[in-house]
């Protein structure tokens, strides 16, 4: 009969490495978790905004931004109207909000005169109106 030596914890190597697999597997899936969010994160209503020589918003409260769309619909933050039920529910809206200007972002396609009817009525209000324009690209 052999007797065997018992290991003890003592015995055994040390070994000073780190298995960093599963922490790459980590941070690929956060990675990829941030790809997908980040283009939800600018929220906004997508438009094709003219060009212009422009200067960067600067506010120090938060904007009050109509985004004007080239089939008529008028989106009040991230709400769409059409044009009827922006121009009743505005004036409510600009009672009861505490902004003073309101951002008009309007896609480069939108009709003269649908944004000169959506800048009336939030000029009735009391509001003052801003154009938002995208910056011109240097060398054009």
């Amino acid at each position: 009969m052999r007797r065997g030596r018992r290991l003890r914890v003592d015995d055994l190597p040390v070994r000073a490495e780190v298995n960093v697999t599963s922490l790459v597997d980590i941070a690929f899936v956060l990675l990829v978790i941030f790809i997908i969010t980040a283009p939800m994160l600018q929220g906004g209503v997508e438009v094709n905004m003219p060009r212009g020589n422009v200067k960067p918003l600067t506010s120090e409260t938060k904007p009050f931004i109509v985004t004007l769309r080239p089939d008529g619909s008028v989106f009040l933050e991230q709400s769409r109207f059409t044009f009827p039920e922006f121009a009743s529910a505005f004036p409510q809206l600009a009672k009861a909000g505490k902004f003073e200007t309101v951002y008009l972002r309007a896609d480069s396609l939108v009709t003269y005169g649908t944004l000169i009817r959506v800048m009336g009525v939030v000029s009735s209000s009391g509001k003052q109106v801003s154009l938002v324009a995208e910056p011109r690209e240097p060398g054009r």
